[in-house]
């Protein structure tokens, strides 16, 4: 079985602050991350690889340094490392992303199972994954809670917002993992070391011929992030004193009265 999982290199979302004057993030001094959803990708391909002999294979787009990512993927237990980095690739939206993945992905060959995180913590869209499968002409299953393999199919728990959904999904497929799927293992202290002195595979545009130059980057980008911002202030918040319980109740019930809000 080859399994392939996709993975982004994000900004701590902790650290992330918005500079007020050009509303835009301030990513100096920022440390990167291992996208956390995707981590909950690897690790379900790394749980069918403990038990099945599954050989796994991450896959990330961005600069040079989204290497170090991968690297730490390897750490967990994964078998090959591919960067897809370009100049060409730069500033792709969602769209342009899962495309040029989605052409990486056919040069690597076939693959039984495509698991990414369901979002990236820094975009929060949701789009990537299920584009990936569009593009390749798979079934997809989102929001994976639970992984049941039964020959060539699988059959999923999808997550919904107030109940779960039992799907069987037949292979090659693409599934996007959430939080609640496992609880990823931590790097292995020796595969981190081997990983260090590895080099990671890195494919460019040159490597992907099939490419549309146009479909590429910010070119081929229709959507653009106009403005990141902190959503104003529009009151502050009222600490109701008292000595006790019952003169506290009875300061917020005054508050209340006095705001004119009833029950």
């Amino acid at each position: 079985m080859k399994i392939l999982v996709c993975v982004k290199q994000v900004p701590d979302t902790t650290e992330i602050k918005i500079d007020p004057v050009t509303n835009t993030l301030i990513r100096n001094g920022v440390p990167s991350i291992v996208n956390p959803f995707d981590k909950n990708a690897l690790e379900a391909a790394l749980q069918l690889k403990d038990k099945y002999g599954a050989e796994v294979t991450v896959l990330s787009m961005g600069p040079g340094q989204a290497a170090e990512a991968l690297r730490e993927c390897y750490a967990m237990g994964a078998d090959n490392m591919v960067l897809v980095s370009d100049r060409a690739f730069g500033g792709a939206d969602t769209l342009a992303t899962s495309y040029t993945l989605s052409a990486a992905i056919r040069a690597l060959g076939e693959f039984d199972l495509i698991l990414c995180g369901k979002q990236a913590i820094d975009g929060d869209t949701a789009q990537v994954g299920p584009e990936i499968a569009e593009h390749l002409g798979i079934p997809q299953v989102t929001y994976a809670a639970d992984i049941e393999l039964n020959d060539t199919t699988l059959t999923v728990t999808k997550e919904q917002e107030d109940c779960y959904e039992k799907i069987e999904v037949k292979l090659p497929a693409l599934l996007t993992a959430v939080k609640s799927l496992n609880e990823p293992r931590y790097p292995n202290i020796r595969r981190k070391m081997q990983a260090n002195r590895m080099e990671v595979r890195t494919l460019t545009a040159a490597d992907l011929p099939e490419l549309d130059p146009a479909r590429l980057g910010l070119k081929g980008s229709p959507t653009k992030v106009k403005k990141t911002f902190v959503p104003p202030v529009h009151s502050t918040g009222v600490r109701v004193e008292g000595k006790d319980a019952g003169e506290q109740a009875g300061n917020l019930l005054k508050l209340l009265s006095e705001a004119k809000i009833t029950f």
